[in-house]
């Protein structure tokens, strides 16, 4: 993952991947481009995107005062394209997403699955949404958090794909 000079910090380019891309990988889009001064450029995706950003989750993103400029609901078809950015990490946010088959993305990137419960499905009152959003969101920013913080120029290939993988099993000693 190295090849920066020392006095250089290098960037990453993460991928969230859904099937609808209007909730979870949008919410983890806007976390992790929010995080100042981390090397990471995030971006999202579905395989079948929904076309519009679901509500609830742009209103959690306002109340976590975080932007909610530029988000959309967009195909992953956009990061095969020539011109593309090169991800280093893709991340499937939603089961439906894991059992795809994913397009072979450029560059070989470290993938994982970090499972999350579809806050889109969830019935209930509108504060019982609202709630439920939020809890999904803030376990989305725990899981970025421990993956910011991972000594990511000094572990080798196969140590880091086993703490991205432990982390989508919720596995505590990930970092």
């Amino acid at each position: 993952m190295s090849g920066a000079p020392e006095n250089q910090v290098e960037s990453y380019n993460v991928l969230f991947l859904c099937t609808g891309n209007s909730a979870r990988s949008i919410m983890a889009e806007a976390y992790l481009n929010s995080l100042p001064g981390r090397p990471f450029k995030a971006y999202s995706a579905g395989s079948h995107p929904a076309g519009k950003v679901n509500p609830v989750a742009l209103d959690v993103l306002r109340t976590a005062k975080l932007s909610t400029e530029g988000l959309r609901s967009k195909s992953w078809d956009e990061f095969e394209a020539p011109g593309a950015p090169k991800m280093n990490f893709v991340f499937t946010v939603c089961d439906n997403a894991a059992g795809e088959v994913c397009p072979i993305w450029p560059g070989q990137p470290m993938t994982a699955h970090w499972p999350f419960a579809d806050p889109a499905a969830f019935e209930g009152s509108e504060a019982e949404k609202h709630a439920f959003f939020l809890d999904v969101f803030r376990q989305i920013r725990t899981r970025i958090d421990i993956f910011t913080n991972l000594p990511l120029r000094s572990l080798d290939k196969l140590a880091l794909q086993k703490k991205l993988s432990d982390l989508g099993r919720g596995v505590v000693g990930a970092a």
